[in-house]
């Protein structure tokens, strides 16, 4: 029987250990030159890399400018206002609209505003002798006109009709622009209104006539055109000989006396004469 001679152990291989080393540090190398790369790329022209930044945009301040107007300027104040915030990031545009003397004794009692517009001079002229506007500048004139429902119920064509007691009038309060524009008329054409009711702003007035709650209303010829359809309008010649001038100034207390005179500046400007024009607001 032949005997084998057994084989001799095989010694363990040492190829797999030194690829495993091998690629270890063909990684080691791979890592070091991307970070290189990265970093040569990132590098600014004085040999600095700029750390990066993860902080957001710095957020856009929040304003808001208040304004306050004659009522008969709300729909032309409105249109400047979008395309003014339009143009100002983070400003918003407060608009308050009343009669001019009730916006005149809130900026006299203190009532915060950054702008006035006025619908006349008497109550600008206050608000400036009171010391809390400077400098006002006249950017529209207006005048009034006689309004009646659709339809003409009460018959009325001139303005000397005004004066009959079986119609209902309305018109605004003596102190109010478009109140003592409307007794300067009187005063001119010798006749006295037959006055049922005197309100505190010519939107009021507006309101009452196309309710059908008054025969006819005076009003500025700028509410008038804005009614459109709701009312006629009684063209009289007695009406035109009084015109009412629009003063508008920036506030001595404006929290932001820069921005309240951009908006002064819009609204005297080409782009807020030309809204205040289609409006049907005569030139200053």
């Amino acid at each position: 029987m032949n005997s084998t001679t057994p084989a001799p152990p095989t010694a363990p291989s040492t190829a797999a250990p030194r690829l495993r080393a091998t690629r270890r540090a063909l990684a080691v190398a791979t890592t070091a030159l991307l970070t290189a790369t990265l970093a040569a790329c990132g590098t600014s022209s004085g040999g600095e890399a700029p750390a990066a930044s993860s902080a957001p945009d710095a957020a856009v301040e929040e304003q808001t400018l208040t304004v306050l107007a004659a009522a008969s300027l709300r729909d032309v104040f409105a249109e400047l206002a979008e395309g003014f915030e339009a143009e100002h990031d983070g400003v918003t545009v407060a608009l308050s609209f009343a009669g001019s003397a009730d916006l005149a004794d809130q900026l006299l009692a203190g009532s915060p505003g950054d702008v006035f517009a006025s619908a006349d001079t008497k109550n600008m002229d206050r608000v400036v002798e009171g010391g809390d506007a400077t400098d006002p500048v006249v950017f529209a004139t207006n005048t009034l006109t006689v309004v009646v429902p659709a339809g003409n119920p009460g018959g009325v064509t001139s303005f000397a009709d005004l004066s009959r007691e079986d119609l209902k009038v309305v018109v605004c309060a003596a102190e109010v622009p478009c109140g003592s524009a409307t007794a300067k008329v009187e005063a001119a054409a010798g006749t006295t209104v037959h006055r049922v009711s005197e309100e505190a702003s010519v939107t009021d007035v507006l309101a009452k006539v196309t309710a059908g709650e008054a025969d006819a209303g005076l009003v500025y010829v700028t509410d008038a055109t804005l009614a459109g359809d709701d009312v006629e309008v009684i063209d009289v010649p007695e009406t035109k000989t009084v015109v009412n001038t629009y003063p508008i100034a920036v506030t001595s207390g404006a929290a932001d006396a820069a921005l309240a005179q951009e908006w002064l500046d819009l609204v005297t400007g080409p782009v807020g004469q030309a809204a205040l024009a289609k409006a049907g607001f005569g030139a200053p």
